[in-house]
């Protein structure tokens, strides 16, 4: 099949979460199966100055597309990273030239409906001038939520034929690409769409509910996730909406990429090993002890967290827990970038106790595997979590997750006390005491080391790779007989 990805991020080339992981190990597992792969990527600073460190890139080739009453023109550059796999990268240096993908650093872009909305229309421009003629078009998340109908659009005005099928992923309900009703000049499509039954959301206008509404199937990253965005609880306002498309629609739990994720062949660690022999956890353990100016022989757990800093990711419990690893005999390494009130917060949690906290506010890919190797025990107290990746790697790299009970956690964490025999971490119901009790379950579990090493083997041993998930992508790609 051909197939085209669409997405505001793609590993390698930039990550701010999740969602660059997922797509970039769809389409290399995808291209790995023998399919014809076309993915488009913004091209943002930090994409083409990656691109500029020795990516091959053919000459770029200009094109324009109309954005309401403006013809804006850009460049789109391809690259070929393995073969059956093509990026194609969208530069107006306007939009994309900027410091980071969606935010000042304190708000979003005032101009990101144009920005994305000019990505898409590039999509589709570069689709039909290119005669691609898809099998599947595959939309990721509110930046791309207007595709189905663009790319439909324009096979109405040219009588073309340019996807078979559109499908759209929800990585997450949250973020739904809102903006004003003014915004929908910006697409030039139909008036009839700025309804109840179309893009508008409440006097304004959601992307997201687009590629709801308007792709053949709908998709989310796990199923657990697939249930709880279909209640109030979790729809954040679009449980009605995504309930209309329940017959096309699905949750499809998203797998790690075993090139980049194995401890076993991890090149960016400073030592290796496997569940046969882990004696190179415990010199990544010490790396890690040293990276942070603290004694490599320490014995006690290490807690590890790494995300985007927001309420969501449950960061008030870990803020909430401070006693403990201030009074407790452990270390606390919290790795990530986002919200200025945690970053803030946590700076004053390290410099009150630099003994046994440190922080580093950053997205620093070579050092969030040491800590995946390095940890013990693996914090994700999230209030929601479409998926997630980071408990898939802990158990990798056999780090014990601790994890609340919500979304896509529950379909790859087995709870230790609940299944002893085949536990793999430790589980809560979101909320500070939850929280609480599982970091006393932990420092518990670390001091009986054959039932620690049991859990760490467990959770080794499991396949967490995109062989499975890939089949089931397959299977929704194909129309039905």
């Amino acid at each position: 099949m051909r197939i085209v990805h669409a997405a505001s991020e793609l590993f390698p080339y930039l990550k701010t979460g999740g969602l660059a992981d997922v797509v970039g190990a769809l389409a290399n597992a995808l291209a790995e199966r023998g399919h014809e792969v076309v993915a488009f990527l913004p091209g943002y600073r930090a994409v083409l100055d990656g691109l500029a460190a020795g990516a091959t890139v053919a000459a770029p080739r200009e094109f324009a597309v109309q954005l309401g009453e403006q013809r804006l023109a850009g460049e789109l550059l391809t690259l070929t990273p393995r073969p059956g796999l093509t990026v194609r990268v969208v530069c107006r240096p306007e939009f994309f030239d900027r410091q980071f993908p969606y935010w000042t650093g304190g708000r979003d872009y005032d101009d990101n409906d144009a920005r994305f909305i000019f990505f898409q229309k590039a999509v589709v421009e570069a689709m039909r001038r290119d005669g691609v003629a898809a099998d599947v078009l595959h939309c990721h998340d509110w930046q791309t939520g207007l595709l189905p109908l663009l790319v439909r659009a324009e096979e109405r005005r040219h009588r073309v034929s340019l996807a078979g099928r559109t499908v759209f992923t929800i990585h997450n309900v949250a973020y739904q690409g809102v903006f004003p009703r003014r915004s929908f000049a910006l697409t030039n499509l139909p008036e009839s769409l700025l309804s109840m039954d179309g893009v508008e959301y409440y006097g304004k206008i959601s992307l997201l509910k687009a590629g709801i509404l308007f792709a053949d199937q709908v998709t989310t990253v796990s199923p657990r996730y697939a249930q709880e965005i279909q209640t109030t609880e979790f729809g954040c306002g679009l449980d009605g909406v995504i309930r209309t498309r329940a017959n096309a629609f699905r949750g499809i739990l998203n797998g790690i990429d075993s090139a980049v994720w194995n401890p076993a062949v991890d090149e960016s660690l400073p030592a290796r090993y496997s569940v046969h022999d882990l004696s190179g956890k415990k010199v990544c353990r010490a790396t890690l002890l040293a990276a942070f100016g603290w004694d490599e022989k320490f014995a006690g757990p290490i807690f590890a967290s790494v995300s985007r800093m927001t309420k969501a990711k449950g960061h008030d419990f870990i803020l909430g827990a401070q006693e403990f690893f201030a009074r407790e005999d452990c270390k606390l390494v919290v790795l990530g970038a986002g919200e200025r009130f945690y970053e803030e917060a946590y700076r004053r949690l390290a410099a009150a106790h630099p003994a046994r906290i440190a922080l580093s506010v950053s997205l620093d890919e070579a050092r969030s595997h040491l800590l995946e190797a390095g940890a013990d025990f693996f914090l994700m107290p999230s209030l929601t979590e479409p998926c997630g990746l980071n408990q898939m790697y802990s158990q990798a790299y056999g780090t014990v997750p601790l994890t609340s009970r919500v979304g896509g956690l529950v379909d790859t964490v087995v709870d230790l006390d609940e299944r002893p025999e085949e536990g793999t971490g430790l589980m809560f119901e979101p909320g500070q005491t939850g929280f609480d009790e599982a970091l006393r379950r932990a420092r518990a579990l670390f001091r009986d080391k054959e039932r620690l090493a049991a859990v760490r083997a467990r959770g080794m041993r499991r396949d967490f790779s995109w062989a499975h998930a890939v089949g089931r992508y397959e299977q929704l790609y194909r129309p039905a007989p």
